[in-house]
């Protein structure tokens, strides 16, 4: 159980690989900085 056991963590991280024991990290959606809304609130004068 070292860095030529496929199977293991240490085995996948030596040969570059990935499966069960080391799955890929799940990218977020990217999120796009969205324009800041405008206020349709008008001051009323008197």
């Amino acid at each position: 159980m070292g860095k030529g056991d496929q199977k293991t963590r240490r085995g996948k991280l030596f040969r570059g690989t990935y499966g069960k024991t080391r799955p890929r990290k799940k990218s977020k959606p990217a999120v796009t900085a969205a324009p800041p809304a405008k206020k349709g609130k008008k001051k009323a004068s008197a």
